[in-house]
């Protein structure tokens, strides 16, 4: 299971308390921005080089357990 803890982190003093990537200024929403936009997994990286790819793979991971969660729940 992976710890949302490691993954992003929300603080008021960094970006008025935007969720972000933990060790970054990235906000999360940035990286479903740019995969709404059609852009790829690795373009989104080369423009945030401070975001792990883990990261980001995980964070993607916790929104489609999210989505699956919810539906299961409905």
């Amino acid at each position: 299971m992976i710890n949302p803890n490691h993954v992003t982190h929300r603080h008021p003093d960094i970006l008025g308390g935007t969720p972000v990537f933990v060790g970054t200024r990235v906000p999360v929403r940035s990286l479903f921005d740019y995969i709404e936009g059609g852009e790829t997994l690795d373009e989104f990286l080369h423009q945030f080089p401070s975001v792990k790819r883990e990261q980001a793979v995980a964070a993607l991971e916790l929104a489609c357990d999210s989505l699956v969660a919810d539906a299961h729940s409905s």
